[in-house]
């Protein structure tokens, strides 16, 4: 895609990856739409120039208010990133961590499809433009501690499979973006993962060719997506799983 004239909605945009790219397409020439649920942060990035707006990927009517407000002061919107989402360590052993289940499963899996359904209409009737889902390296390779996480992950690939497909012949693009571990406030910290300004500047590079790239792969996340295929699957979810000795009451030996 043309990084440098684009009209760009990110819903979940306040921080981290969200907000590093917000800045990047717009430091790029796009115009750029950032939507959160922290009204602190949107003024922040409102007066940093960005646009901004409220948004609880949870509530329908929050959605529905969110893209009416977008679309009418930007009516040529052509991308949407679906960038919202969480996710706590669970221990499966203890059914309390059904509540985290539950409202991981609100942002990631229902949250994405709600964004993507509040603005498929208008991008088709405009007959271009571009989806950019989020889903993550866990979402093919397990990190154990982070059960629902990473089906929730899982789930936005094969949604954005299906969506690819049936989008197909309308001038809508789908692309998913697969982040690794990359140096922000989400998650449990990871010496391993990669600097934020780093991931931001392959990421844009990516986005950039043409065609648009069907998924965002950047090196630090191809061990993670072709693990299966290249055999190396069942040796790192046995080295993933360690994080388990974590939990109250696991072993550490």
């Amino acid at each position: 895609m043309d990084i440098t004239s684009r009209s760009v909605f990110i819903a979940g945009g306040t921080s981290g990856i969200g907000l590093e790219l917000a800045r990047r397409f717009s430091a790029a020439g796009s115009t750029v739409v950032v939507g959160g649920r922290r009204t602190d942060l949107l003024e922040r990035l409102d007066a940093e120039g960005l646009g901004t707006v409220e948004i609880d990927v949870t509530d329908p009517e929050s959605v529905t208010r969110a893209r009416d407000q977008v679309l009418t002061r930007f009516p040529s919107i052509d991308t949407i990133v679906t960038m919202s989402g969480i996710g706590q360590p669970e221990d499966l052993r203890d059914p309390a961590h059904f509540a985290t289940t539950e409202a991981t499963i609100a942002v990631n899996v229902l949250g994405t499809i709600r964004v993507v359904d509040a603005f498929t209409p208008h991008l088709i009737a405009q007959g271009s433009g571009t989806i950019i889902t989020v889903s993550s390296g866990i979402g093919f390779l397990p990190f154990p501690l982070m059960a629902t996480y990473g089906a929730s992950k899982a789930a936005v690939h094969a949604y954005s499979e299906a969506l690819r497909a049936q989008l197909a012949g309308t001038g809508v693009e789908v692309a998913e973006l697969v982040p690794p571990a990359v140096a922000t406030d989400f998650g449990p910290s990871n010496p391993h993962a990669l600097p934020l300004d780093d991931y931001a500047t392959e990421v844009m590079g990516l986005l950039a060719q043409q065609p648009t790239p069907q998924e965002i792969l950047v090196q630090g996340v191809l061990m993670h997506r072709w693990a299966e295929r290249d055999g190396t699957y069942a040796a790192l979810v046995e080295q993933r799983s360690r994080a388990l000795a974590g939990l109250p009451g696991r072993s550490r030996d």
